[in-house]
């Protein structure tokens, strides 16, 4: 995650005037349903368009354990999206390993730091594909 509640309040509250631009790249809300509370839990996340979708990398900084909202959607892919003014709901999935390889190096040309994480974890991270529904 980027930034706390409050960003995510002043990017839905600005409808992404404030919070879409971020150190050189681009931030969407992704809301998933938290697996135990079953309550809204919304992370501002980098992303990239891509066929149509998005993209988000679950790397929490390179640790050895996924995101929260990754688990999340494991358990519920049902999700909400919204990039700057634009809310919709999506279907959350993993890339698959033939598919994965150009996402990556989509990602990884937004945020160059994600290769450095994937070097500090054995754990593969993977890159989300959001697909509207």
């Amino acid at each position: 995650m980027l930034f706390g509640q409050q960003h995510v309040d002043r990017y839905r509250e600005t409808d992404g005037d404030e919070g879409h631009e971020w150190q050189g790249t681009t931030v969407l809300i992704l809301t998933t349903t938290g697996r135990r509370s079953g309550e809204p839990r919304s992370t501002p996340l980098i992303y990239q368009e891509h066929d149509g979708a998005y993209l988000v990398v679950a790397s929490k900084g390179g640790a050895d354990e996924p995101p929260a909202w990754y688990l999340n959607l494991e358990q519920q892919p049902e999700v909400t999206v919204q990039v700057k003014a634009d809310r919709f709901a999506a279907r959350a999935r993993a890339a698959a390993a033939g598919e994965k390889g150009e996402m990556w190096k989509k990602m990884t040309a937004a945020w160059p730091a994600y290769d450095d994480y994937q070097e500090k974890t054995d754990r593969e991270i993977p890159v989300v594909v959001l697909e509207r529904e």
